[in-house]
């Protein structure tokens, strides 16, 4: 016989889960409709914190890279935008090889962009790197690239942009707001 306990921790599991299944469900529904822009963390690397001092951003060797975790999470990420038949329009990039290798796993293209550069290491960039991805994000409201657009970065970028702290691989669904800015929607973990 189950105790009362355990009886109420599986009723609120069974009302639970599916809210949260449907609210998944509605996150890929949304991004079908081709009209955000979606911030995506870097998948899982390799331990540690930041970079490694004299890191070189032209020398992946000298920087935190992918784990062979990070980069099954960076394929499942594509094959679930390729299930959920979503449209990427574009595909932005830290030029930080963790961020770069994420981008071509899960979509097969990326451009630099060096506004979504780690501000981990230089917190001085943090406001002027936020300030442009946020008129570039707002822009997407008036002139769509016809799909969605994603942003792989880093979490420190996100958070700065979005208020969000986002695991690797998660993401951040953006709406433009068509002049200067944009508004979290949504986070979504794959």
């Amino acid at each position: 016989m189950l105790s009362r306990r355990a009886f109420l921790a599986s009723a609120a599991a069974t009302v639970v889960a599916p809210a949260a299944w449907a609210a998944e469900d509605d996150a890929w529904r949304r991004l079908r409709q081709g009209t955000y822009v979606i911030l995506i963390r870097h998948a899982s690397t390799l331990p540690g914190l930041g970079d490694p001092p004299n890191f070189r951003l032209d020398d992946c060797a000298t920087q935190r890279n992918l784990s062979d975790e990070g980069r099954a999470e960076a394929r499942r990420l594509g094959e679930r935008f390729r299930a959920e038949r979503v449209p990427v329009a574009r595909v932005y990039t830290s030029p930080w090889c963790r961020c770069r290798e994420t981008a071509m796993l899960a979509f097969g293209k990326a451009e630099d962009w060096e506004p979504l550069s780690s501000s981990f290491d230089f917190p001085h960039r943090e406001a002027e790197y936020t300030e442009r991805v946020k008129k570039r994000i707002g822009g997407y409201g008036r002139n769509s690239p016809g799909g969605n657009v994603v942003m792989v970065t880093h979490n420190v970028n996100i958070a700065a942009v979005s208020r969000h702290s986002v695991a690797p691989a998660e993401m951040v669904l953006m709406r433009p707001d068509g002049c200067c800015d944009a508004r979290p929607v949504e986070r979504v973990k794959v």
